[in-house]
């Protein structure tokens, strides 16, 4: 949109210069080069010891892997930890090609609560640790880098219609109301000196204190609309708006009453577009 409007506004003879002021002004720059030097942290829990299996997590992580790899980026997978969160996100920050990235992408999928992403243990990561391991203090390769966050749980129990909480899932005994979600006969699951932190964007499948929504044979409604988001405009619009269009995309969907994604903590200071502008 920001291109068509210099299109319109300006002759071709300044075009040139305008463009190379914004890029140094207001866009972080991005090269062919740079991309291929991308890598990125991808975290799935499907089963636990105390909690119900998150059927559909293989699909969440297959389009996901998919979505980075052909975004350039380098993926680390991991699969079903436990505390070993914390050491997966350690091990990340010190990966070699952190010094020559443009960005990262840390995406972690799992069961989850207001306190944080559970491990296989049922114990609760908290998300704040994942800004701690990647702040410019802890992981100084990453300094002034786009920080990407993407977070696939709940964080509570809590919903604009009766559904089954993942927590309590293989407990649960609620009588489900009259819609469209459940009349259509899918099985749809639940899910709940310079500054030393910069440059993060995040974005989490829902609000405080609600659930995320996943169908057992395609996954989650999150993953899915970002990959489809991204797959459609990822060539030309900015990360912010990015995940501005994932959460219009549940507004307009049938679950926007029930389920919104919430972006959180941005201190990005320049547009992050993930292809060359």
């Amino acid at each position: 949109m920001l291109r068509k409007e210099f299109v319109s506004r300006v002759s071709q003879k300044n075009l040139k210069q305008l463009l190379e002021a914004l890029v140094t002004d207001g866009i972080l720059n991005v090269t062919e080069e740079s991309i291929s030097k991308r890598v990125a942290l991808l975290i799935t829990n499907k089963t636990f010891d105390g909690y119900s299996t998150r059927h559909g997590a293989e699909k969440d992580e297959y389009e996901m892997h998919c979505m980075l790899a052909d975004l350039g980026y380098d993926v680390v997978k991991c699969r079903n930890l436990t505390v070993k969160i914390e050491e997966a996100l350690q091990k990340f920050s010190k990966h070699p090609h952190l010094v020559h990235t443009d960005s990262v992408f840390v995406v972690i999928m799992s069961h989850g609560s207001l306190q944080g992403v559970c491990g296989t243990d049922c114990k609760p990561f908290e998300i704040e640790n994942i800004y701690k391991s990647l702040n410019t203090q802890n992981c100084p390769a990453l300094h002034n880098k786009p920080k990407v966050i993407i977070i696939q749980a709940c964080r509570g129990d809590e919903a604009g219609l009766v559904v089954l909480p993942d927590e309590d899932l293989a407990k649960a005994n609620i009588t489900q109301q009259n819609s469209s979600l459940f009349a259509s006969g899918r099985n749809i699951e639940t899910d709940a000196v310079v500054h030393k932190e910069k440059d993060f964007i995040s974005l989490l499948s829902c609000t405080p204190n609600t659930t995320s929504y996943r169908d057992e044979s395609y996954g989650s409604y999150f993953i899915q609309y970002i990959v489809e988001i991204f797959k459609e405009f990822a060539d030309v619009d900015h990360i912010e708006e990015l995940f501005r269009k994932v959460m219009q995309r549940f507004e307009e969907s049938e679950f926007g009453e029930i389920q919104m994604p919430s972006k959180d903590r941005c201190t990005l200071t320049k547009n992050f577009y993930l292809l060359p502008y």
